[in-house]
């Protein structure tokens, strides 16, 4: 992320020759014509290269008076800056259910908490506590960040903070990715104009979005890179998705997925996977059709599960259910932060990252949203599989030198816990077939939230008292 000191430099890594893109290694360079084709369908940057990394400043919410004229489409194109990062800095966002003490369903009154703590919430450009779309959430968000460490004591901090206020109004805090049994129809709104005008575009598409995630930003220097990088992570979704995987119930109902969230958001218009693109300007392009169209009235309506974000200079991975524990919101923090470091580093030394077919991309997903970490994964464009519990210990194991450097291996090894005693779907699971109702995971996940660890089957009767 832009303005903040980066993360310790690595050292050049001693690569194989090409192999499937799912096995976590770039192309070697490319050379002759091979390097840097873009599609002939693509209009030159106003720059007049291909990729060129010199944009005109444009605000995200760009009308046609911030375009600059393209001469040779006889047209306007936007033209966005990327706000350089300085390394792979971090910024991290968790949304935290409000849960009433004595029903335990979600309460909706995040309005009320935040006017007892306006030093967070309303001060800075980025305040550290936020409004989300519904009454029922409180997001919490890192400062920019160098290390994992840093990101997680950030965190750690203001939910000490807001732990103060909660108490007091007899409210629990707790994350995953849907809570169990409240029912989305008894939501309510945040007072925030843009939602409003959200929930009027979307309608029952929006009105469901009473779920919960984590978003990791990872800074990035160099613009140019900014769209291989997020083409190479889109074959990391199933990853990402399977190890944080913790909404198995809607409205009081096991739904039979590992991640009900990622279908219920996956819904919006402008959600998914991102779309394969060649470059900056090709991003430029794209953004420029679904303004004109009318798509989109700003970039930030653009809600990718994997996003380019220029005003922060980084890549957004947002593919993360809600998690219930700081543990595992360091173990994506620092998943995200290597692997990006890693693809970072092979561009410098003139890899092609990998960037898997659309439909591979599409279909590990829904793998992963229904069977988490137990999914069988395409491993490439010719339809070969393997377990993705495998290919998590084998990505833990190629990052681990990365991690290392960045000061996040210990953080890293927590998915081998996660593996060891499953993810968040998995121990609710357990709860239930332990013999325990919706109220018991409930309260086991207030207790993973409150003292930072897993509840074993067992133990779930002691849970939240």
């Amino acid at each position: 992320m832009a303005e903040q000191d980066g993360a310790p430099r690595m050292t050049s890594l001693e690569r194989g020759p090409e192999r499937a893109w799912c096995g976590r290694v770039a192309r070697s360079p490319a050379t002759g014509a091979a390097a840097g084709l873009v599609t002939a369908m693509r209009r030159p940057s106003p720059a007049g290269g291909a990729c060129a990394a010199q944009w005109l400043r444009v605000l995200a919410n760009s009308s046609a008076r911030d375009r600059a004229p393209d001469d040779d489409a006889g047209r306007l194109t936007v033209a966005i800056t990327w706000n350089p990062s300085r390394g792979t800095s971090l910024g991290v966002e968790w949304e935290l259910q409000l849960i009433d003490r004595r029903t335990k369903l979600l309460r909706q009154d995040a309005r009320d908490v935040l006017a007892e703590l306006p030093g967070l919430s309303e001060d800075g450009e980025v305040p550290k506590l936020r409004h989300e779309l519904m009454q029922s959430t409180i997001e919490v968000v890192t400062g920019i960040c160098s290390t994992v460490s840093e990101a997680k004591d950030d965190l750690a901090a203001t939910i000490t903070q807001l732990e103060r206020i909660t108490e007091t109004r007899g409210t629990m805090l707790a994350c995953a990715g849907t809570h169990p049994v409240s029912d989305w129809r008894d939501a309510k709104m945040a007072p925030i104009q843009r939602y409003a005008e959200l929930i009027e575009q979307l309608q029952w598409l929006a009105y469901r979005i009473q779920t919960f995630g984590v978003h990791v930003h990872v800074g990035i220097r160099d613009g140019s890179k900014a769209i291989p990088i997020v083409n190479a992570l889109a074959a990391y979704l199933p990853h990402f998705l399977a190890l944080t995987a913790s909404s198995p119930f809607w409205c009081g109902r096991d739904t039979g997925l590992a991640s009900s969230r990622a279908v219920v958001f996956g819904g919006l218009p402008t959600s998914g996977p991102p779309p394969r693109l060649a470059c900056w300007s090709e991003f430029e392009e794209y953004m420029d059709t679904l303004l004109r169209a009318g798509t989109i009235r700003s970039i930030k309506e653009v809600w990718w599960d994997i996003r380019p974000h220029p005003d922060f200079g980084t890549v957004e991975i947002r593919m993360f259910d809600g998690v219930p524990t700081l543990r595992e919101i360091g173990m994506v923090a620092a998943l995200s932060q290597s692997l990006v470091q890693l693809l970072d580093s092979q561009l410098d030394r003139g890899y092609t990252l990998p960037n898997p077919a659309a439909w591979v991309v599409r279909d590990n997903k829904w793998r992963a949203t229904r069977y988490g970490l137990d999914a069988i994964v395409i491993t490439d464009d010719t339809g070969s599989t393997a377990p993705l519990r495998d290919e998590l210990y084998e990505l833990v194991a190629e990052l681990a030198p990365v991690a290392g450097r960045l000061g996040c291996g210990d953080e890293l090894n927590v998915v081998a816990d996660v593996l060891e005693n499953g993810s968040s779907c998995e121990r609710q699971r357990a709860v239930v077939a332990d013999g325990g109702d919706l109220t018991d995971v409930i309260d086991a996940l207030v207790t993973e939230f409150a003292e930072d660890r897993f509840v074993v089957p067992g133990e779930a009767a002691h849970a939240g008292t």
